[in-house]
């Protein structure tokens, strides 16, 4: 990475899984690089859901490095996810026909809870899947599929951790780490932000400022898609050993299976 700038510009890893991004900081520019990401960023630059797009180069290996702008800012707390600006956004995402067409594009195809609980039990450890516990959500999922039905497709971070929400020091909301982006249910988004962040008492009010209301249909499709992705996500952190994470998940998901929201308390 070094060698694409001169001794003036420092290199730092950003830290991340997969050790592909970096900070590069000189006296006049910061930029955050990343390797191999996908050209959607660019129509998320475009669109203004991530920091600008400031260059892409192609290195003589065929790896692709993207800068874009390095702002100081901080990442949203839990309680920040309730916000107004925050349903205003992920609206935004949801409706944007530039981003579903750039997906589709590269190849992405709008995924179903069919095909979500095909996916969910071949990524199931296999001691996993004996627990009385698992059978027990995924026999609610199975039985329940075929009510599952939303009128229009949008493209889902599919991560809507507080940590990957970025406000600048001046006001700029953004939505960043788009490598889990898919074609869905935006119920799928919506329903995670929810049932993590924002108290059922104030759901009307997020959902006004992101523009529908609660009915029974979507309290139905969102407590579906948080089970399929809540047991997913005990699976993958069974897989790789993480006790402490699986456990902490585990009862999290627990919690939301005991509760059904509707119109209703």
């Amino acid at each position: 990475m070094e060698h694409l700038f001169d001794q003036k510009w420092e290199i730092i890893p950003a830290g991340g899984a997969t050790g592909e991004a970096f900070f590069a900081r000189s006296e006049e520019q910061k930029l955050f690089l990343k390797r191999n990401s996908s050209p959607f960023l660019a129509v998320l630059s475009a669109e203004g859901i991530v920091p600008k797009l400031v260059w892409t180069k192609r290195l003589e290996n065929g790896d692709v490095i993207s800068a874009q702008e390095w702002l100081s800012g901080r990442e949203l707390k839990a309680k920040d996810m309730s916000s107004e600006r925050v349903a205003k956004l992920l609206q935004k995402i949801h409706r944007s026909n530039p981003l579903q067409m750039m997906l589709r594009r590269l190849g992405k195809t709008p995924i179903d809870p069919k095909q979500i609980i095909q996916n969910l039990i071949k990524s199931l450890p296999n001691e996993l899947s004996k627990q009385i516990f698992v059978k027990r959500i995924l026999k609610e999922l199975q039985e329940t599929e075929p009510t599952i039905r939303y009128s229009h497709d949008g493209v889902c971070h599919g991560d809507m951790n507080h940590n990957n929400w970025l406000l600048t020091d001046d006001d700029m909301l953004y939505l960043i780490d788009w490598d889990n982006a898919q074609i869905g249910d935006p119920a799928i988004d919506v329903g995670m932000l929810l049932y993590t962040y924002v108290p059922r008492q104030d759901w009307d009010q997020w959902l006004l400022a992101y523009g529908i209301t609660l009915t029974d249909g979507l309290a139905r499709r969102m407590r579906w898609y948080v089970l399929a992705h809540g047991l997913a996500m005990v699976g993958w952190h069974a897989s790789r050993g993480d006790e402490e994470q699986y456990e902490r998940l585990k009862t999290q998901l627990m919690k939301w299976e005991t509760i059904n929201y509707s119109n209703g308390y």
